[in-house]
């Protein structure tokens, strides 16, 4: 096949193989191919596996087979089940060679031409690659099927796959055993048609973004409620009980009828809100779990299957997850609140970690999310966050927002080895070294921002506008919470600090903002865990303020 036409229309996925051997010039060839292909700042990430042995394979088919299960039950059409688990998707064992098609995201931790606004250009390059691989295979003729239903995770695993190297799937190489009659397979089983020609759009005109403006500067106005608390005061000591001996809960008590302006405080539809994204420094490997961790553990949390789930389950809080930029596209069908800004933030140990405009963006995403919550009915809100790197990014923020030593706001995150923390902290102390921007808030945000830091920050400040009870989780949070405090001094007024996590800077930053935890469990998992558990003592303060007897109405003297 020689016509460049034919071959791009002739090259299928191919999923039937007969037992032909592949020589081992026809991969060669192909392979060298793909080694022509374009490659992003002239990275040459591209990586190669060649499989051939039968227990390998078996190995995979039965990945594939696992995940397949979960995928037939993504579909509540029964039809469309029968039908999808009718189709044949891989040929993992037939193939006469398996092909791994990596790419090697170590390549980030220098400058990459290309990659400044998207990381996943190295993935881009990568699949460039298959695609030669494919069309020259197709014009030697012979096939190639792209199985990409693999817990990749577990795919890296049992391969010993190096963390850096991240697959773009397994693909089966053979002689075809069908031409599929120039359709594509799937086409031809009927599960749905391709379009006759490309769909293409010509953009004409630029929209402006509409992003709010936070203000900056702290609110002065201050309304007089001296008659207000003095009331409330007055109701929490007339409790039957000494003055001051429900201690904390007393507290809680007074915060919350402040917070919803009213004597008779009750918290309405409680929401935690789980913000998710990717970091580029950990690609610096700052944490012990690689990145691909972060879209497993938001399918976690949509599976119902974290603590944050269960903790939620048990007292009956409603749990919303947000993807503010995870490395990850998911389903659209997914209960998935979709915040994204981009796939992951550049490493800002060489580079911004966004722009301001992001920056921006993030504020405003985490705003509108919490509006939304506010107008369900919703007056107390939970805030919690995924993200593998996020400790290193809360980590210099810390330090740059109070002035303590890098060495005094790093922790071991995830559980690193105390070797590692070490070069956690020599990471982070040089990143902070390279930054040459101003020492203003929104140029230290977008150097050394994570997306879903900030849009909890929004979402704090959004609340405190909305007035309703902030909850902050651990470390993380309250890093976040620190910006939308920079912003606006008022927002204490509203936030309720859940624990004191065992990060060790989280006691460190708790002191320097004044505040006192509810709890001191040694958590350090973060999804919002340590606001659902200290939910209760919260309901706690509301039923003894509106249900426990005065000494007025149970007739009891006071001394």
């Amino acid at each position: 096949m020689s016509n460049l036409d034919d071959i791009l229309k002739s090259r299928r996925d191919t999923r039937h193989f007969t037992t032909d051997e592949v020589p081992d010039e026809v991969i060669q060839k192909a392979l060298q191919a793909g080694h022509w292909a374009p490659s992003v700042g002239l990275t040459d990430a591209t990586r190669y596996f060649l499989i051939k042995s039968n227990e390998v394979k078996t190995s995979i088919k039965n990945l594939f087979l696992d995940y397949n299960k979960k995928a037939a039950e993504l579909t509540d059409n029964e039809k469309q089940k029968e039908l999808y688990n009718s189709l044949k998707l891989e040929a993992i064992e037939e193939a006469p060679i398996g092909l791994i098609i990596a790419y090697d995201r170590s390549v980030l931790n220098q400058f990459t031409i290309g990659t400044i606004g998207s990381n996943e250009a190295v993935k881009f390059s990568s699949v460039c690659a298959a695609q030669n691989i494919w069309l020259s295979l197709t014009e030697q003729g012979y096939g190639m099927g792209w199985v990409s239903i693999l817990n990749y995770y577990q795919f890296k695993k049992i391969l010993d796959l190096p963390e850096n190297i991240e697959p773009l799937g397994y693909f089966c190489i053979g002689k075809p055993a069908t031409n599929y009659n120039n359709q594509p397979m799937l086409q031809q089983l009927n599960w749905k048609q391709k379009s006759e020609a490309p769909i293409c759009k010509e953009i004409t005109e630029i929209h402006k973004i509409n992003i709010s403006d936070f203000d900056l500067k702290s609110k002065t106005e201050i309304e007089n409620k001296t008659d207000f608390n003095i009331r409330l005061q007055e109701k929490i000591d007339s409790k039957t009980k000494p003055v001051g001996s429900l201690g904390t809960l007393e507290t809680l008590a007074f915060q919350m009828a402040t917070v919803f302006e009213t004597l008779n405080p009750k918290i309405e539809k409680p929401n935690i809100v789980v913000f998710a994204a990717d970091h580029g420094i950990a690609n610096h490997g700052v944490s012990d779990y690689p990145q691909d961790v972060t879209r497993q553990m938001v399918t976690n949390f949509l599976d119902g299957g974290a603590a944050i789930n269960v903790f939620c389950k048990q007292n009956d809080i409603q749990l919303s997850i947000v993807d503010a930029g995870v490395n990850y596209d998911f389903p659209t069908n997914t209960k998935l609140i979709n915040a994204k800004i981009a796939k992951g933030t550049q490493s800002f140990l060489h580079v911004s970690a966004m722009s301001e405009t992001e920056v921006q963006l993030c504020l405003d995403k985490g705003k509108s999310i919490v509006e939304n919550i506010a107008k369900s009915g919703s007056n107390c809100i939970g805030f919690g966050e995924m993200g593998i790197g996020n400790t290193s990014t809360a980590s210099v923020l810390m330090s740059l927002l109070t002035g303590f030593s890098i060495e005094e706001c790093v922790g071991k995150g995830t559980g690193v080895s105390d070797e590692k923390l070490i070069q956690k902290q020599n990471i982070l102390k040089k990143a902070i070294e390279n930054y040459s921007g101003q020492a203003e808030l929104m140029s230290q945000l977008a150097y050394f921002g994570g997306f879903e830091i900030l849009q909890m920050a929004g979402g704090m400040l959004s609340a405190f506008e909305n007035k309703m009870l902030i909850l902050v989780d651990g470390f993380i949070c309250t890093v976040a919470y620190l910006i939308a405090l920079k912003i606006n001094s008022n927002i204490s007024k509203n936030a309720v600090f859940c624990h004191c996590s065992a990060e060790k800077a989280h006691i460190k930053l708790l002191n320097y903002l004044n505040a006192k935890p509810i709890l001191n469990l040694d958590l350090r998992l973060g999804e919002g865990t340590g606001c659902a558990v200290a939910f209760p003592i919260l309901k706690s303060a509301e039923v003894f303020l509106n249900e426990m007897a005065s000494f007025e109405s149970a007739g009891i003297s006071k001394k």
